[in-house]
Parts: C-alpha cells; structure tokens; sequence
C-alpha cells in the first residue's frame, strides 16, 4: 500500500529515521558515526525548550494558495500565526499577481463543549458556511491537536459535506502531539493534495501492483520545479531563467500555485526539488503514480550546488554538452563579481542555524566565499543529507560543530559562547540569541531576497559585506541586554542534555 492511501501520512521518524537531538562533528557526520547513532536511537533531550509544531509550516504554504480558504479545526488559538503570515501572502500575491491579496483563513474555535461532545457538527456547518460565503476552489480542512485527541474523523465529515459544496475538500491532518519532526507538515499538505486534487482517471491497481496514470498527455520539455515558502519569487525567477537556458518550461508549484493548476504536475517530463526536506513525499508520489521522474538532491544554493543541480538536469535530458556552456559563462560571471568581497571574508567564522537543507547549502556558500564555519545547527536530520555531509567535510580544512536540534536556544547560546563566531545566519525570528551575545547576524532567508542560484550567491555576498563593516548595533545590543541562563550553563557541554545518541 502507498502512503498515500493511508488517513494520515506517516511521521518522519518512521518513514524517513529522522531524530531531532544529537551533538556531534562535521568529520563524524561524514563518517557515518553521528548519522547511524542518531538515526537508530532516535535522540530526545531530558529537557527541552520550546519548538513550532506542524501548523506553522503547513499554514505557510496553504495560505499562499489562491482562491483557497484555511478552516482551522481546533482552538482558536492555532491559527493565530496566521496573523503574522499574511504580510508574505500580501507580498507573494503582488510579486507574482500585481496585487495584493489577504490569506482567508476561519476556525471551528472548539470550546470545552467541543471536546467533551465532539466538534463534527460544528465543522461540517464551518465548510457549508465558508463554501457559501468565499465560494473559492478549494477549502483546506485542518486538523489541529484537539480534534485529533478526541477522534473527530475530519476525513470523514469532508466525504459527508463534499457533495453539498462546490469546493474542492481538502483535509489535512496537523495533529502536532504526533511528531516531533514538524517537517512532517510539507508531508501532510501533499498528501491532502495528492489525495483530493490529483486522483481523478488513475488507473485502479492490479494484481502486479500500481498501473500506470494515462489519462493526460505527457509534455516533453516541461518540468516541475517545486518552490517552498522560504523562496521568493526572485529565487523561482533565477531558477526559471537556468532552465529556459537549456530550453524547458516551467511548471512552478506549490507555493502561491492555484490548487486548480496543480494537475498539470501530473504531465510533467521532469520533477526538480529545490529542497528535498519539503519536497520528497509530493515527489515519490508523482513517479509512483504518474510515472514523473524526480530529482531530489542538492539544493541549489551556492557555486558549486547550483551547478551539480543543472547538470543533474540536463543529463535527464541529453543536454550536457549545453550546461556545461552555460555553467561556464556563470560561474566566470560570478568570480569577477566576488573578487572585490573576499579579502574581507577571508578567514571570518560563521555559525548557520535553519532548516536541514538550508543550513547544510548555505554553510557550502559560505566556504566558498571565503569564510570559516564554526558550527552548523540543523533543525532535524534525515537521510538525504548525509551526501550534503560529505560534501563539507571534504571541502573544510577543520573539523567543527553540529548541533541536531528543533530550535533549543539554550544550546545555541551556549555553543555561542564558546565558539564565537563573526557572523551568525539564523532565521528572522531566531537570531535574537546571536544578536543579544554582539554577534552580527542575517537573515538566512527572507522572502524579499535573493538567496539562490549564482544570482543569489553574488547578493548575499553583497549584504554580508555591509553587515559585517557596521555591526555596531550588535555590539550595543550586547553591552546593554543579557540573556537568561546562568553562568553555571555556560561551563556545561552544550549537549548535557541529550540523553540518547551520540553527544561531542
């Protein structure tokens, strides 16, 4: 059976071995020592700071789609980062349409009454409401903690109303108590999609297993570039611009891609992730279904990723000899234009927290333009990085940390301490730690900038170099705030408190 015939897709420490708290080194990493320790204890820490749960990520790209409404099953709380959103979905909808337009998201607002009696009624009168009221496309149906304690059958309740709506009904389950992997978000939002918008004229499966999808015709020089909400449409727009060099169309989904367009990922002679901690589950599922190969490694962030991922491109394609062009002409471009950024860069030390893949691409960028990394954290590890590993292992001239954890700033500030790097790259929410302790800091990603492709390693070379000749602001932060954690903190390895798998 095909994970997406289940209910619910599976969590990420299942299907992939995935494991949120481990201490260990560049070099071990590559070595296999950290991965297979962490990966078969399931590391967990005896205490623990506050993290994100499935919501955030999976409202962040449900929202971005147009002619949709979010209804929230759950308390009213849930989906209030919804509020903080927006301002992207603002953003997104004029960059790409030209005007802006607001994320429609309502909830069920379970009460105590709700849990006590069950909240199937209150949703099913939710969906008639919203279809009557929005009449949009779709209507994505999300499950929060709540009405997964209580067994509110969402599914159910969607295949009841479907028939009395004109909106196509999307149930997601977010039940956030079920994993501690929150990138299991991007499963479920796929697995909402591929099992509402994308099934209709499969062929019934035989006794050999799946057939093949034959109800739309394949377009041979069209492939799928999957965007995740941390791109803006500046990185979709250098990624589009590589690949009309080698003379494909582009299919660019799902982020800010009407539900409706979606199908014609089934067509597709090509699938390309940009991610492949977002984009594996959606990707498997269209090769297995439709019969779409995929490509799944390297992000293209940096020199030398970039070009590894147009190649792997254009070798689908038999058009090597035409990338290698084309990488050539870039890359030349691109050395010209950094010269005048490396004396100062030279020898710096940089510390990356974000996302497995972005931390782990950025951290290649950042050697290649002449830094020193002083330890990475990635906010969970699973197995598509272990070549990614490889990679910076081979590339650095010294062993440094890496920190496996969802968020913990209690470790960071410790490894902060110890380390003391130039520069910190963390998310927009996350580097207060970094910036209170006088390190200069950046945003890792940010909507409104270029990050990706060679474009995006001459900007950010750009912006670093202004952040690191004025970081005054960092310092005067440091000189007059302190954060909370007792000296005593700071004499203990920064990994203490992990409890299972392998610790520096």
């Amino acid at each position: 059976m095909s994970n997406i015939d289940l209910k619910t897709p599976p969590k990420r420490e299942d299907r992939l071995n995935a494991c949120i708290a481990h201490g260990s080194t560049i070099c071990e990493m590559a070595a296999g020592k950290g991965k297979k320790s962490c990966l078969q204890n399931d590391g967990d820490r005896s205490f623990t700071q506050g993290s994100i749960c499935l919501l955030l990520p999976a409202l962040a790209m449900l929202n971005s789609l147009p002619d949709n409404v979010v209804l929230m099953h759950g308390a009213i709380g849930c989906g209030s980062c919804t509020h903080s959103q927006n301002a992207n979905v603002r953003f997104g909808t004029t960059q790409r349409q030209g005007k802006a337009r607001d994320a429609v998201w309502i909830s069920t607002a379970m009460n105590e009454s709700d849990v006590i009696s069950g909240g199937e009624d209150k949703l099913e009168l939710a969906i008639i409401e919203a279809d009557r009221r929005y009449k949009p496309f779709s209507i994505t149906v999300v499950s929060g903690c709540v009405p997964g304690i209580i067994g509110d059958d969402i599914d159910g309740v969607v295949l009841k109303v479907q028939p009395e709506v004109n909106a196509r009904l999307l149930p997601i389950h977010c039940e956030g108590f079920k994993t501690k992997i929150w990138a299991t978000a991007y499963d479920a939002v796929y697995h909402g999609i591929g099992r509402t918008l994308l099934r209709e004229g499969e062929q019934p499966a035989t006794a050999d297993g799946l057939a093949p999808f034959k109800g739309l015709e394949r377009l041979p020089n069209t492939v799928n570039l999957m965007n995740v909400s941390s791109m803006g449409q500046i990185d979709e727009q250098e990624l589009e611009r590589l690949l009309k060099l080698l003379g494909l169309e582009v299919n660019i989904f799902p982020v800010f891609a009407h539900p409706e367009s979606m199908v014609k990922a089934t067509q597709a002679a090509l699938s390309i992730s940009t991610c492949p901690t977002h984009d594996d589950y959606f990707l498997s599922y269209l090769e297995e279904r439709f019969g779409v190969p995929s490509l799944i490694q390297h992000m293209p962030i940096g020199i030398e990723n970039t070009g590894l991922w147009l190649r792997d491109v254009a070798a689908h394609f038999g058009l090597e000899e035409k990338a290698e062009q084309i990488i050539a002409q870039e890359e030349k471009e691109l050395s010209e234009a950094l010269s005048g950024f490396r004396p100062l860069f030279a020898g710096k030390k940089v510390f990356i927290s974000a996302g497995e893949f972005r931390a782990l691409a950025t951290a290649r960028l950042l050697e290649e333009l002449g830094f020193q990394m002083s330890g990475i954290r990635s906010f969970h590890h699973d197995k598509f990085a272990e070549v990614e590993y490889e990679k910076l292992a081979k590339s650095s001239t010294e062993d440094y940390v890496i920190d496996i954890a969802d968020v913990q700033p209690f470790e960071e500030a410790n490894l902060l301490r110890r380390l003391k790097p130039d520069l910190f790259l963390g998310h927009a929410n996350g580097n207060g730690t970094a910036a209170k302790l006088g390190i200069p800091t950046h945003a890792i990603y940010h909507t409104a900038l270029s990050y990706i492709g060679y474009k995006g390693a001459f900007e950010l070379a750009r912006r670093l170099q202004r952040q690191l000749r004025n970081p005054s602001y960092n310092r005067k932060l440091a000189e007059n705030v302190r954060l909370p954690y007792r000296d005593e903190w700071y004499g203990d390895s920064p990994f203490t408190y992990i409890t299972k798998g392998a610790t520096a």
